[in-house]
């Protein structure tokens, strides 16, 4: 009986789905079909500030969505991101639209902003819900800010244009001028967010995560709302006129209110593409830990062992990111751990972290020279393949490394002298000519059956 019951889970979310879809489509058709129940309602307040408060929801939702995309380098969280960002722009220039805000009167560009805004959104949203290839997925969030400086040149040239009465939207529209025109954009729009809706819909049987289906259904609600903004425009003021705005604001806080509830970490791991929610990369890890932390800590106060992590990590960390482009993975206790290439972008990635490795000790050592009775760290570093996947779910979420290569990093950080890196050989074969190592004897390692080789780093040109 348990088993029956989740089953029917799916199926009475999209029920439900289903009906909360038709349900704005049969009131505009109500409305529209009974003029004695459209009535006129003309109120300039609050058209301003429900249009304003709608489009700062999206414009938060999109910051925030992608500014996660750029930390997982994920192509569908951009997409999403900037559809909301265009969504905001546009809607922000209807608000402005209102009679006596900005403009005495109406002109062209204030007008159908908000449709042609949903257009450009639909084709980002539609764009957001292919399933790209990680190599595909970098080539977009590299042109992210080429992206970003697009949308603000086009957003605001619009409102510029608009405030300053300049052709070719410098003059009133009437709706029969504009119904064939909008009325054509609009049924691309549609189709787009059609697309979308049921590609998220199908993203969320596979993966039953809540945000997914909210998304789905705002982008449902979005392509609605373009039929409507369209349909009523001859009937502006009146109650088929606003219920675009409703569906609109419904759509938008609805993924907010999604999203709040999805745990803090990895937010949005939901949306992710396949690739980056589990994706396979040849990586390079480093390892490294303190030698006789654990005696620094019985002989030294808390406050002290707390001085001198600070002192280390407040260096450490930033130059792995800044002068390395690694991502400092945890802290563990006394332990760093750092990962080069996880979002498969550095080809070059076990040189980065064989300099990150002598880069840190020569750092560390320059901090220890000061305290005489400070630790000293040991380095391992090891390349290979590893899945990069997320993990977890409300309570702790993240995205982390797995695998071999992974287990036998850490291994060979046990191995490192203090002060010194030792590299795996499959990290030693992608370093170039002239790298000054000594070969150790060669390694067994707990687990492991065979011997492993691996190699002191010293210096490299």
């Amino acid at each position: 009986m348990t088993v029956a019951r989740a089953s029917k889970a799916p199926s009475a979310r999209a029920d439900a789905l289903m009906m909360a879809v038709l349900l704005p489509v049969g009131l505009v058709a109500l409305l529209r079909g009974v003029p004695d129940i459209d009535q006129r309602w003309e109120d300039t307040s609050i058209h301003f500030w429900v249009v304003l408060a709608t489009a700062l929801v999206a414009l938060g939702l999109a910051l925030t969505i992608v500014e996660g995309a750029k930390r997982r380098h994920d192509a569908r969280l951009l997409l999403i991101g900037l559809a909301f960002a265009v969504s905001a722009g546009f809607l922000g220039l209807h608000a402005l639209a209102t009679p006596g805000v900005v403009v005495d009167g109406k002109n062209a560009g204030f007008v159908i902003a908000t449709p042609i805004g949903l257009v450009a959104a639909g084709a980002f949203a539609a764009a957001s819900a292919i399933e790209y290839p990680a190599e595909v997925s970098l080539r977009i969030v590299r042109s992210t800010r080429a992206l970003e400086l697009a949308l603000l040149l086009v957003v605001g040239a619009w409102g510029v244009v608009s405030a300053d009465n300049l052709p070719p939207l410098s003059h009133p529209v009437t709706p029969d001028a504009v119904r064939w025109p909008l009325g054509v954009l609009a049924a691309v729009g549609v189709v787009l967010y059609t697309y979308a809706a049921l590609a998220y819909f199908r993203l969320y049987r596979r993966r039953s995560t809540f945000i997914v289906l909210v998304v789905a259904y705002a982008f449902a609600l979005l392509a609605e709302a373009l039929i409507v903004a369209v349909v009523s425009l001859p009937t502006s003021w009146r109650l088929s006129w606003w219920e675009w705005h409703a569906l609109m604001l419904i759509a938008f806080t609805g993924i907010a209110g999604a999203a709040l509830r999805e745990w803090h970490e990895e937010r949005f791991s939901a949306l992710y593409l396949e690739d980056t929610l589990r994706g396979r990369r040849e990586i390079s890890v480093l390892f490294a830990d303190l030698a006789g932390f654990t005696s620094f800590s019985e002989q030294h106060s808390p406050e002290e062992v707390h001085e001198m992590l600070v002192a280390y990590f407040g260096k450490l960390a930033p130059m792995i990111r800044d002068r390395f482009d690694g991502e400092v993975e945890n802290f563990v206790g006394d332990q760093i751990v750092a990962v080069f290439n996880k979002a498969g972008n550095q080809p070059d990635h076990a040189l980065r972290a064989a300099r990150a490795g002598l880069e840190l000790q020569r750092v560390a050592a320059k901090i220890a020279s000061a305290h005489a009775d400070w630790p000293r760290f040991r380095v391992g570093v090891n390349s290979g393949d590893a899945i990069v996947g997320v993990v977890g779910e409300r309570g702790r979420r993240m995205q982390g490394i797995f695998g071999d290569t992974v287990n036998l990093g850490a291994r060979l950080e046990g191995q490192a002298p203090v002060g010194g890196v030792v590299v795996g050989s499959a990290t030693y074969e992608q370093l170039p000519p002239g790298a000054e190592v000594e070969r150790l004897t060669e390694i067994q390692v707990k687990g492991k059956a065979l011997a492993l080789t691996a190699y002191l780093l010293r210096a490299l040109p």
